[in-house]
């Protein structure tokens, strides 16, 4: 008698036990869970497609090396760019395992022209100045394939810094109507921070930097081209998007 008294009681703590058992996990579970959604909602692996639009800040282009024939061993001073917008898009993924880290290749193009300016040309036998020359039209579109991106991901407000090489895709137009172009691959690099206004949408703002020894080399032989150079192109670039998080 005394020994089945005992084993209901023994079933009766065990059943007590495993309900407490279940509370706590759920509650633990719960008090694990809030402060994700609330806080984290990018704690899941995500893909994302961002628009930017932005304004660039060129610096003059450096260090000219002419190029076209006829032209070979002599130098030009540097060449000032006009400040322009920009326009782009973003296409990247953040992994599950490591959601501080992730991988975006981006495509922006812009349009640096190059300034009237005095111009002096430099070579063996001394400097020259040109005086007062037209300005030309410059494009440039740039494809980032792989930027390496680091973020701070457990707040709805991310700081990231993302790099990776760029392609630089530029042509130019002077105003007699000759064109020169040329490709060349350089350093794509960018700061910003990513606002989560819900777990699907976020806005950001980044300043990027853009470094390329460019060569308008494309029509070298040719009389009535642009004027072939290389060149060092640099630029800051302060952007703003929305992105679309999936």
């Amino acid at each position: 008698m005394k020994e089945g008294v005992l084993q209901v009681k023994a079933r009766e703590m065990a059943i007590k036990t495993t309900r407490l058992t279940r509370r706590f996990m759920i509650t633990s579970l719960l008090a694990l869970l809030v402060p994700i959604v609330l806080l984290a909602p990018q704690a899941y692996a995500e893909s994302y497609v961002a628009g930017q639009f932005a304004v660039t800040f060129p610096q003059s282009l450096s260090n000219v090396k002419l190029t076209q024939d006829g032209f070979g061993g002599l130098s030009s001073s540097d060449l000032s760019l006009k400040s322009s917008l920009m326009g782009g898009i973003k296409l990247g993924h953040f992994f599950s395992r490591a959601r501080w880290l992730g991988i975006e290749t981006e495509l922006f193009y812009t349009t640096p022209h190059i300034k009237d300016q005095d111009v002096i040309i430099s070579g063996p036998g001394g400097s020259l100045p040109l005086g007062p020359i037209s300005g030309e039209y410059n494009r440039i579109l740039t494809w980032a394939p792989m930027n390496l991106v680091l973020r701070y991901h457990k707040t709805r407000l991310q700081p990231y810094i993302a790099i990776g090489p760029g392609i630089f895709f530029a042509t130019r137009k002077d105003a007699d109507g000759g064109t020169q172009s040329g490709t060349a691959i350089g350093l794509n690099s960018q700061v910003g921070v990513r606002y989560y206004i819900t777990r699907s949408w976020t806005v950001f703002g980044e300043g990027k930097y853009n470094l390329a020894r460019i060569g308008y080399t494309s029509k070298d032989s040719d009389p009535d081209a642009a004027l072939g150079f290389r060149a060092t192109y640099s630029a800051f670039i302060f952007s703003f998007g929305v992105s679309y998080h999936f």
